[in-house]
């Protein structure tokens, strides 16, 4: 199934996402690319869900979950949100069962709208495990420039490549 044989969607959190945000904050492979680093419990998941305004100025982030034909199937993040520099970062999981059929993609692409329409952001960035070969692709293929590495910025050890991608003025686009 690629992305044109579904609907993509983009929306708030809510507490039935619950076992989605457990299930993805608890898996190992994420740690990574994410500064949690660690298992939560569920209790410690429902207050995040209860306690999140969604607001992103007041947040400093944006969680959002990220449906494929009205089914929960990841999160994409706005992080490190500076509307004085008009940039934040940006993150994507999709559930493994759910890879290789453009999802990310157009999930990446809706955010990048959002930011540019609604925020009037200038720049997203994104820092990808040099390891992570196909998140790298993911980043070019979407417009993003690989700007350099940092070397041992994942755990202290593991190199990451920093992407950027310029987007347009909202009345360009």
């Amino acid at each position: 199934m690629k992305s044109e044989e579904c609907h993509i969607a983009l929306r708030a959190l809510e507490p039935e996402d619950l076992e989605l945000v457990y299930r993805i904050e608890n898996d190992a492979r994420f740690w990574s690319s994410s500064a949690q680093g660690q298992h939560l419990s569920r209790y410690t998941v429902r207050q995040y869900l209860e306690q999140q305004k969604a607001d992103i100025y007041q947040d400093g982030e944006l969680r959002l979950v990220v449906e494929a034909n009205g089914q929960p199937v990841g999160l994409a993040d706005l992080t490190d949100f500076s509307p004085h520099h008009l940039r934040a970062e940006v993150g994507i999981v999709v559930l493994s069962e759910f890879h290789r059929r453009g999802i990310a993609s157009e999930a990446l692409r809706q955010l990048a709208d959002y930011a540019t329409r609604r925020l009037h952001l200038r720049s997203l960035h994104a820092y990808v495990a040099t390891s992570n070969l196909p998140a790298q692709a993911l980043f070019q293929s979407l417009g993003y420039q690989r700007i350099g590495v940092l070397q041992g910025w994942i755990e202290g050890r593991q190199a990451a490549t920093l992407f950027q991608r310029m987007l347009p003025h909202a009345d360009e686009s």
